[in-house]
């Protein structure tokens, strides 16, 4: 049986709650007639539409227009991730908490400094990769900042991309390029940069990959971890929002529906199947929990709500089951960020 308890988003909004062992819990709930129904027509409802637009693709009409509006949108990829990683570490760093609300630490010039360099879009590159280590080696010190493991994908889609338009970045090195510039005659590090750029430019692909890898994971981790193995702190919750009256159901009943569909949203993200409306299903959770939630830190989710936002726009990316699917047929679901 798993007990005890875990690094939690819901340590955000409730001061501990009792253990509650999880295989005993589940059990409960399912044993619970309506409850099992509600489960296995859900899943079975999720399952079927799958199937149903596999085989027929309706609105096929609707979903190639869609694909070709978000092609559009990739220019502003860079934008967003910036906006995503950088706002979020603004925040932190104000609030004087590192990454995550549940690690206090007195950073906050680092991280304000990381988020503003983000923003600006200065640097980009190298301070992603400064952003990237520094969470690596708080995670060493502090197992608890996995909970907020989305920054791994935002730092690296970041460093793939770079700073991207608009940009000090690229203002800047327009102006060393020009040609007769004062500052390009002084800039020592415009042929370094330009040459790695040059370096990472073949890897930009992958930047839906592990931006998916890294939200993917993080929604499986709460999913599984927070709620179905360690129940307890996500009952608590239910009973403070009186969550039950938003949605007629049982205590349980939420805490393992929640619990299921995060679980689901983040290992469809994690492997790459049906991942554009995999990703709106995360942004409508996260939303849901923003209003459902009104106490709860928005800053702290502002990574996971661009992130999933800009898994909208790619798609899979490379290494993922849309990709492979669009490679056996000719296939355009909504999922799928090939084509």
């Amino acid at each position: 049986m798993v007990t005890g308890t875990a690094p939690s988003h819901v340590d955000y909004v409730v001061d501990g709650a009792p253990t509650v062992r999880a295989v005993e819990f589940l059990a409960e709930v399912l044993s619970n007639p309506l409850n099992a129904v509600l489960l296995l027509g859900g899943g079975f409802s999720v399952v079927a539409a799958a199937v149903v637009y596999l085989k027929y693709q309706p609105a096929a009409a609707d979903v190639r227009a869609l694909r070709g509006t978000l092609e559009e949108y990739h220019a502003f990829l860079p934008w967003m991730l910036r906006l995503a990683v950088g706002l979020p570490l603004v925040g932190a760093g104000f609030a004087g908490y590192f990454f995550s609300p549940s690690v206090a630490a007195p950073t906050r010039v680092f991280q304000v400094l990381l988020g503003f360099f983000l923003l600006f879009g200065l640097a980009t590159r190298a301070v992603a990769l400064v952003g990237l280590l520094a969470y690596l080696g708080g995670l060493v010190l502090r197992p608890e900042l996995v909970i907020a493991s989305e920054y791994v994908g935002g730092f690296l889609g970041v460093l793939l991309l770079g700073a991207g338009r608009p940009s000090a970045d690229h203002l800047l090195q327009q102006v060393a390029e020009a040609e007769g510039s004062v500052y390009g005659r002084f800039d020592p590090l415009h042929p370094l940069v330009t040459k790695f750029n040059d370096v990472v430019g073949p890897y930009e692909q992958y930047a839906p990959t592990v931006i998916r890898l890294g939200v993917g994971f993080n929604f499986a981790l709460l999913g599984f971890w927070e709620k179905l193995a360690n129940p307890g702190m996500a009952l608590a919750v239910v009973e403070r929002y009186d969550l039950t009256s938003v949605v007629p159901v049982d205590p349980g009943m939420w805490v393992v529906g929640a619990g299921l569909t995060e679980l689901a949203v983040g290992v469809l993200l994690f492997v790459g199947l049906f991942t554009r409306a995999t990703a709106a299903v995360a942004f409508v959770v996260l939303t849901t929990t923003l209003f459902g939630l009104p106490d709860d830190p928005v800053l702290a989710h502002i990574t996971l709500f661009g992130l999933s936002s800009a898994l909208f726009v790619t798609g899979a990316g490379p290494l993922s089951l849309d990709e492979r699917l669009a490679a056996v047929k000719e296939y355009s679901p909504l999922a799928t960020a090939t084509e």
